[in-house]
């Protein structure tokens, strides 16, 4: 089994779904790690300290909208070191082209493309 005792996960869109599977899978392995969504409730922050306790490593809830340029970058920086990025965030919405509302458009491709240029870009430091 791979081990990553000593490294940081940061996962983007982690507090359910495939985030949150691949954050409790890198827990698994040893990874201190960071989840993340946009929203910020107490039961963000419990699944991270569930995490901790049930792997016993770090694990702590960062909310940050990754729509904004900003808060990609300051989730990596307020992360304090990344040795993994798992940029997972992305949504979707469904319509025919022609009726497509363009602010659907804009968050898609903030969320599901820029998002990921961002944390990248501070990570790689």
């Amino acid at each position: 089994m791979m081990t990553l005792q000593g490294k940081t996960a940061v996962i983007t869109g982690s507090n359910s779904g495939i985030g949150l599977g691949i954050a409790r899978e890198l827990a698994r392995a040893g990874a201190d790690v960071v989840l993340n969504s946009f929203t910020d409730r107490t039961e963000d922050h419990e699944l991270a300290a569930q995490i901790a306790s049930e792997f016993g490593g770090k694990a702590r809830y960062s909310t940050a909208d990754m729509s904004d340029a900003e808060a990609c970058r300051g989730l990596i920086e307020a992360a304090g070191h990344c040795d993994i990025l798992v940029n997972n965030a992305g949504i979707q919405h469904v319509a025919p082209v022609e009726t497509f509302p363009v602010d659907a458009w804009n968050a898609i491709l903030a969320i599901n493309l820029s998002s990921a240029f961002h944390t990248t870009a501070v990570a790689l430091r």
